[in-house]
C-alpha cells in the first residue's frame, strides 16, 4: 500500500445550515467550500437536535478496529459535550465530502486526530457565539459543561439544543484559527469508551454487510476458476436453470483487471440455499493450464536456487562482503515465511441494486472509494451514478481493501435485472483471497572482536508482471540497518500468478519474524543476552545519529523512542529474573512499523509431544503522547498479539496454482484456551498519536519463536510451527 497517497489535507472548510428537524449540521470538505460560495448542500459531521442529542458521523470504515467510536470521541471532546449525549452514525461513502475514507495502514488516527478535533472546536465556537447573542453576554465570559453554555457571573445558562436556530445563521470560523484544548483539559480523550456497536453485536442485531436486505432482493453465488486467470470453457447452464428456486444463470467474462472481475458462472435464486444447492450441481470446465508451474514446492526450490546468486541491491552501507570474507566467525541461516489467508469471520459479501437510474451498493469494505471506479468500468456507468453504503465489516485484516466482490455483485445485478446479495462461502473466501505472499531469506552475519561486523540478507519474494507483487515488499524496518556498520539487503523475485495483497501489518508481519529471530541467533553467537544486545544496538544508534528522513509510512525511526520502550519492558517483564528451562522459555523481540514502536517478551511452555502454548506476553509500545480510547487500544494490541500467534499455526500452499487449504479445518486459528495473558503498557512520548491496528503484531511472532528456542534449544526458521515438527526437532 502506498501510504504516501493518503496524506490528509491541511485545509479544512466548515459550513453550517439548518437540516430537516431543526438540527445544526456542521461539516468540512469540498461541499462545505461550495456552501460558503452559495451552494446549499453541506458535508456534515455533527447534528444537534433541540433536545440536546448530538449525532456525530464516523467517516471511516469500521472493521473491528474501533474507529466508529474513536473518531466521534475527538469531535465530542472539543465540543465540550457529555459522551452520553452522543449518537453515532456511519458517514456516507463520499470522499469529496469527507476526505479519505479507508481502513488500512493504521492511518486513521494520524490522519484524523487533529482534523476531527477542529470540527468539534469550530462547532463549539459557533455555538458560543450563538449563546453570546442569546444571553447578551460577551463570548469570552462563557464556558461550556456537558453541552450547556454557562455565564457563571450571572448564573445564566443555555443548552446547545436551544442554540441551533441562531447558530445556523452565523458564519462558522476558519477551522485553522480555532484553538484546540490542551491535553490536560481532556475529559473524553484518554477515557475508556466501549465500542458503540458492541451492544448491538452482543444482541445479534443485523449490523454487518451480510445482514443487509433490500426489497425484491435475490441471492447469488459466483463460481470462479480455482486458478487465477483460468478461462471458462463450458458449463451445464441449462441444467442449473431448471433447478428449484433458481431464477437466473449466466456466464461472465473476466476483465483481466487484477482487482476486478474474473471469468465465472453466476447463479441467482430466491434463497441463498437454493443458489448454493444449484452450485453443487454445476459442472464447469476450466482451461487452467496457466497454473501448472505454480506449486509451493517449486517456489521453495526456486528460492534456494536464486538465493545462491547475487540479487538486486535494495539497501546497503559499508562493505558486507568484505567484512564477511575476513570475519573470525560467521553464522548463516535460512528462513521461510509462508503464504497466509485473511479469513475474516464474515465471508465476503455485497448487496447491489442496478437500475437505469443508477447503482446502489451496500458493501462491508475497507476502501469503498477504491471499488467505485472498478464498478463503473464493469457496468459502463459514470462514477457519480454509484452510491456506496459503508456497512460494518466482520473483520478485514486487509482483505477488504480489495473490492472484487463489490464488482461481482454489481455486474450480476445488472445482468439479472434485480437487486442481488452475493455471498461467498468460506471455501470461496480462501480460494479467492489476495494472500499474504510468502518469502525466503538467506542470512549471513560476521562477528569479530565481540561485535557484529557484517549483516547480509538475500531475500526472495514474489513478483507480478516483473514488479514486486502487492504486499510482497521486503525492505527492512529501520532497526535492521543499525545492527552492523556493514549491511547489505539483496532481492530476488519469483513471478507468480497467485493473487497477493496486504495482511495486517503487511510485510512487517513476516520481516519481524525473520530479522528478530536471526538477531537472537547472533546474540547466541556473541554469548550475549538477546535483550541486552538489542539495547546496545539502540544505544549505539543514539550515540551515532544518522540523517533523518521520513519514511513512506510517516516520520522516520527514532531510536530514543525504542530505548524507552525496551527499558520499560525489561523491568516490567522481569526479564533479568526470568529463568528458561524444563520446557519453559522466554523470548524478546522488537519492531518499528506503522509509526509504532513495540517490544514484547513472550513466555511459552513446550510439552514433550511438541505442543506449545504461549502463557504470557508482556507488551510495551510507544504510539505517541495520547491513547485516545484505552479500551479500544488494548483491544487492538491484544488482538494483534493473538493474531500473530495464530499466524504461526497456519499456511496456504499451492498445487498447480490452486490453494490446497479450503476452510478452518486446515487453517487453524488461535482458540480461547490458547489465548495468553497479556500485560500491556503504553510508553507515552512527545509525539502525535498514531494507529494501533498493526504495529503490535510483528514482534509477537519472533518473541514467541525466540522463547521456544529458550525452552527447547530449537531455532524456529520456518513457519507454520507444527507440534510434530517441533517434537521431531527436539528429539534430533
Amino acid at each position: 500500500m502506498d501510504d504516501a497517497s493518503f496524506k490528509p489535507s491541511r485545509r479544512l472548510f466548515l459550513a453550517s445550515g439548518l437540516a430537516t428537524g431543526g438540527a445544526l449540521v456542521v461539516g468540512f470538505g469540498f461541499d462545505a467550500v461550495a456552501a460558503n460560495e452559495g451552494a446549499t448542500r453541506l458535508g456534515d459531521y455533527v447534528a444537534i437536535a433541540s433536545d440536546g442529542t448530538v449525532t456525530i458521523r464516523a467517516k471511516n470504515p469500521e472493521i473491528g478496529q474501533g474507529i466508529k467510536t474513536m473518531l466521534p470521541m475527538l469531535i465530542a471532546e472539543e465540543m465540550d459535550i457529555a459522551w452520553e449525549q452522543v449518537r453515532i452514525e456511519t458517514a456516507p461513502a463520499d470522499e469529496k465530502r469527507f476526505g479519505a475514507q479507508f481502513a488500512g495502514g493504521s492511518m486513521s488516527t494520524p490522519m484524523n486526530y487533529e482534523p476531527m478535533r477542529r470540527v468539534g472546536a469550530a462547532t463549539r465556537a459557533v455555538l458560543i457565539e450563538a449563546a453570546a447573542a442569546s444571553l447578551k453576554k460577551p463570548a469570552a465570559e462563557l464556558t461550556v459543561e456537558a453541552g450547556v453554555v454557562h455565564h457563571k457571573a450571572s448564573g445564566a445558562k443555555v443548552p446547545y439544543g436551544k442554540l441551533v436556530a441562531t447558530a445556523t445563521k452565523l458564519k462558522l470560523p476558519d477551522p485553522a484559527s480555532v484553538t484546540l484544548k490542551p491535553d490536560s483539559a481532556f475529559t473524553i480523550i484518554g477515557k475508556s469508551k466501549g465500542g458503540y456497536d458492541s451492544p448491538a453485536i452482543v444482541e445479534g442485531k443485523p449490523i454487518f454487510g451480510i445482514d443487509v436486505v433490500v426489497p425484491g432482493m435475490k441471492y447469488a453465488v459466483f463460481v470462479k476458476p480455482p486458478v487465477y486467470g483460468a478461462k471458462l470453457k463450458s458449463a451445464n447452464i441449462d441444467v442449473i436453470k431448471a433447478l428449484k428456486g433458481v431464477t437466473h444463470v449466466f456466464t461472465l467474462q473476466g476483465s483481466g483487471d487484477f482487482h476486478s472481475l474474473q471469468d465465472g458462472v453466476a447463479i441467482v435464486a430466491d434463497k441463498w440455499w437454493y443458489a448454493k444447492a444449484a452450485r453443487e450441481q454445476l459442472e464447469v470446465v476450466w482451461d487452467d493450464a496457466v497454473g501448472a508451474p505454480h506449486d509451493s514446492a517449486t517456489y521453495a526450490a526456486k528460492a534456494k536456487e536464486l538465493a545462491s546468486t547475487k540479487g538486486a541491491s535494495v539497501a546497503s552501507h559499508g562493505d558486507a562482503d568484505a567484512a564477511l570474507s575476513k570475519a573470525a566467525k560467521k553464522i548463516e541461516a535460512w528462513f521461510e515465511a509462508p503464504f497466509l489467508a485473511h479469513v475474516p469471520m464474515e465471508p465476503q459479501n455485497c448487496t447491489a441494486k442496478v437500475t437505469a437510474d443508477g447503482v446502489e451498493i451496500w458493501a462491508p469494505t475497507q476502501a469503498p472509494a477504491w471499488g467505485r471506479p472498478h464498478v463503473a468500468k464493469a457496468l459502463g456507468v459514470p462514477e457519480d451514478k454509484i452510491t456506496i453504503h459503508m456497512i460494518r465489516c466482520g473483520g478485514g485484516f486487509g482483505r477488504r481493501l480489495e473490492n472484487d466482490y463489490m464488482v461481482e455483485a454489481a455486474v450480476i445485478s445488472q445482468k439479472a435485472g434485480v437487486p442481488v446479495k452475493l455471498v461467498w462461502t468460506r471455501e470461496d473466501d480462501v480460494a479467492y483471497d489476495y494472500f499474504r505472499p510468502g518469502n525466503y531469506h538467506r542470512f549471513e552475519a560476521a562477528i569479530d572482536g565481540g561485535k557484529i561486523t557484517a549483516y547480509k540478507v538475500r531475500a526472495v519474494t514474489f513478483a507480478r508482471d516483473g514488479k514486486v507483487a502487492q504486499g510482497a515488499g521486503i525492505g527492512p524496518h529501520d532497526f535492521v540497518p543499525l545492527i552492523s556498520p556493514n549491511y547489505a539487503l539483496e532481492q530476488h523475485l519469483i513471478e507468480t500468478l497467485i493473487p497477493t495483497g496486504y495482511l495486517r501489518a503487511p510485510s512487517s508481519n513476516a520481516l519481524g519474524f525473520v530479522h528478530e529471530c536471526f538477531l537472537d541467533e547472533i546474540a547466541g553467537a556473541l554469548n550475549k543476552d538477546p535483550f541486552t544486545l538489542r539495547q546496545e544496538i539502540v544505544e549505539a544508534a543514539i550515540a551515532s545519529p544518522r540523517p533523518v528522513k521520513d519514511g513512506e509510512r510517516g516520520p522516520s525511526y527514532e531510536p530514543k523512542r525504542l530505548k524507552a520502550v525496551l527499558e520499560t519492558l525489561r523491568a516490567r517483564s522481569g526479564w533479568d529474573a526470568a529463568k528458561s528451562g524444563n520446557g519453559i522459555g522466554y523470548g524478546v523481540a522488537t519492531y518499528f512499523s506503522h509509526r509504532g514502536y513495540f517490544a514484547e517478551v513472550a513466555k511459552v511452555k513446550v510439552d514433550d509431544d511438541g505442543n506449545w502454548k504461549v502463557l504470557k506476553v508482556w507488551v510495551v509500545g510507544d504510539v505517541g503522547r495520547t491513547i485516545i480510547n484505552p479500551t479500544g487500544a488494548a483491544n487492538q494490541v491484544e488482538g494483534s498479539v493473538m493474531d500473530g500467534i495464530g499466524e504461526m499455526m497456519s499456511e496456504i500452499t499451492f498445487e498447480k496454482g490452486r490453494a490446497v487449504q479450503s476452510n478452518f479445518q486446515d487453517i487453524p486459528m488461535i482458540r480461547m484456551p490458547q489465548a495468553p495473558h497479556i500485560d500491556l503498557h503504553f510508553e507515552l512520548s512527545d509525539n502525535g498519536p498514531t494507529g494501533l491496528g498493526e504495529p503490535a503484531l510483528p514482534p509477537a511472532i519472533p518473541a514467541v519463536c525466540n522463547a521456544i528456542f529458550a525452552a527447547t534449544g530449537v531455532r524456529v526458521r520456518k513457519l507454520p510451527l507444527l507440534p510434530e515438527t517441533l517434537s521431531k526437532a527436539v528429539r534430533t
